[in-house]
């Protein structure tokens, strides 16, 4: 037996494994006398039909099972110590001819880098105090959740929800038969109705309006019979209503607004700590080159390909485009296998990080206030799935290490619209190019 290994890339290895039918008869031998002893044919005691005829009859499929079980052998106490895969091994080539096996492995090596300077690294991070205005305006649009549309005969204004029957128009203003919308429903309040809003205000039940819409080089054009016009009567806020609203956590109106502004702090307090993990992870694999084992990236990819089948009931889509979806999805891919060996080079410089029960029982009431059960609940699932414990410590770890990283680099702090206007800049940026 004979092992050879090309260096493709830094991180990228083909391992040939080669074979003779000498290195493989103890085992083919060993395999014939153990399938002797549970073949029974006509003519012969059970357990003694000849070698000879177990291996005429039975010889190919034995003897490939084995194979199968060497090259198993080979990878797992050869290859795998010497040379210690990441990531999910391909064999690319197999084959048995002319009484010589050969194999060839593609695996993946762990890259050799050191983490930048993370002192000189800046991450922005979004931070919003919950105002009071806040508190009114959710208020505002529970009370109208609880609330009722309520016709009225007035004429409409910007505040009205307008029901119509669209009739789309040719050219010369005439209806087009078969193309008719009835009783569409126009919230005029909302920022996408404004085209409506301008055409409609002043307007009453029983009005014919029409309009025409452009968009690039089309026009529609179409009338609208305005059939029912409404006004959002609000639910009155009482404190029967804070009790219902709040499941019973507020007992009046004053403690409604307390109850929905830590809410509303929770919510973005928790979104202004993801999005510092995604941008820190943004900006560490940006940072850092490196080569990555392609096994470890073509991995990622067949899961992203497997999620979308999940997502399609089981089933691709006949005109779904593998190889282009993975070529969209490739840079994304990049990114999470960088960000897998970064982070376990910050757990490695982060080394003092431990997990002690006070963790786990936080992480476990954070995770019973996000997923709307108990904590007792969360304790017994755990219980009844120790696999998933392992994944728990993991995403505390994790937690740690950002919580560390945070201390490290340079946090950049801006406001909810500070924050806002940056990304939009960042996006017109990209979308430019």
């Amino acid at each position: 037996m004979n092992i050879t290994v090309q260096e493709l890339t830094s991180v990228d290895k083909e391992i040939k494994v080669e074979a003779s039918r000498d290195d493989l008869t103890p085992k083919f031998e060993k395999a014939f006398r153990k399938y002797r002893g549970k073949i029974n044919m006509p003519g012969f005691r059970p357990g003694k039909t000849p070698l000879g005829i177990i291996r005429k009859r039975f010889g190919k499929e034995i003897e490939l099972e084995e194979i199968n079980t060497y090259i198993q052998e080979v990878y797992e106490n050869q290859i795998v110590p010497e040379y210690e895969p990441i990531g999910e091994t391909q064999m690319v080539d197999m084959s048995w001819k002319d009484d010589k096996l050969e194999v060839v492995f593609k695996v993946g090596a762990k890259p050799e880098f050191e983490l930048n300077i993370l002192e000189e690294v800046t991450i922005d991070k979004m931070v919003h105090d919950v105002t009071e205005e806040e508190v009114d305006e959710e208020i505002g649009r529970t009370l109208e959740r609880k609330g009722n549309w309520e016709e009225i005969d007035g004429e409409i204004t910007e505040d009205c929800r307008v029901t119509v029957d669209a009739i789309s128009l040719d050219e010369e203003g005439n209806p087009i038969e078969g193309e008719k919308d009835e009783n569409q429903k126009l919230d005029l309040r909302q920022e996408a109705a404004k085209e409506f809003r301008e055409k409609l205000v002043g307007k009453k039940a029983g009005d014919v309006v029409k309009m025409e819409l452009k968009e690039d080089d089309d026009t529609d054009r179409f009338e609208m019979r305005i059939k029912k016009v409404e006004v959002m009567q609000k639910a009155e806020l009482t404190d029967e209503l804070a009790k219902e609203q709040s499941n019973g956590k507020a007992k009046n109106v004053d403690e409604l607004r307390s109850f929905i502004k830590s809410q509303m702090q929770q919510y973005y307090d928790q979104s202004s700590e993801d999005m510092f993990r995604q941008f820190a992870i943004d900006e560490l694999t940006r940072i850092h080159e490196f080569e990555i084992p392609v096994v470890m990236k073509d991995q990622i990819l067949n899961s992203y390909v497997e999620y979308a089948k999940n997502q399609s009931g089981g089933t691709l889509p006949d005109n779904f485009d593998v190889e282009g979806y993975k070529s969209k999805m490739n840079d994304q891919a990049v990114r999470e296998v960088k960000w897998a060996f970064i982070s376990q080079k910050l757990q490695d410089k982060f080394d003092d990080i431990e997990i002690l029960p006070e963790d786990i029982d936080e992480f476990l009431n954070a995770e019973a206030a996000r997923y709307g059960t108990t904590l007792d609940q969360l304790r017994g699932y755990y219980a009844q799935n120790p696999s998933q414990l392992e994944s728990l410590r993991t995403s505390i770890r994790e937690n740690k290490v950002f919580d560390k990283l945070a201390e490290v680099v340079k946090v950049n702090e801006l406001s909810k619209e500070e924050f806002r206007k940056k990304r939009e800049k960042e996006n017109e940026t990209k979308n430019s190019k």
